[in-house]
């Protein structure tokens, strides 16, 4: 059974830009993990009290304090979704589909007129956007949004 809940316009457009700005998505995933991994202050280190026969121990976990941090940054966790989803749908894609990715959102050359991508890609306008909803349709619904 399929589900049949109605996508909104805003949810169209927000993913469409997520498809636009990927590449600087992963720059900003790359940059979140190293500002995670290497905080430019040095926070005081988590210490796990282990009591022994007569002493009283400390032991540093900095690396969990790191792996927490990594899997609760809310921020990482939702770019991380997002280029997870698109990715996934982007390998899924046939090889026309993948060029009008790489002509329409991911060309570092300014922004192609639709009648200009569909020229490029040998197929009218009007392909060329049906094929544009059912890459952001396919990724809304990977992402589980509405």
């Amino acid at each position: 059974m399929t589900s049949t809940i109605k996508i909104t316009k805003i949810t169209f457009k927000k993913v469409e830009a997520e498809w636009y700005n990927y590449h600087n998505t992963l720059k900003e995933i790359a940059r979140l993990r190293e500002e995670i991994m290497n905080p430019f202050e040095e926070e005081p280190e988590d210490k796990t009290i282990v009591e022994g026969a007569n002493s009283v121990k400390r032991i540093d976990k900095p690396t969990e304090k790191i792996a927490t941090r990594l899997a609760t940054h809310k921020q990482l966790k939702y770019l991380t979704e997002v280029t997870e989803a698109i990715e996934q749908v982007y390998n899924a894609l046939p090889d026309d589909y993948k060029k009008l990715v790489r002509l329409r959102y991911w060309s570092k050359e300014r922004k192609l007129t639709w009648d200009i991508t569909a020229s490029e890609l040998h197929v009218n306008r009007t392909t060329a956007m049906r094929w544009r909803d059912e890459i952001i349709l396919a990724t809304i619904e990977v992402l589980g949004w509405r």
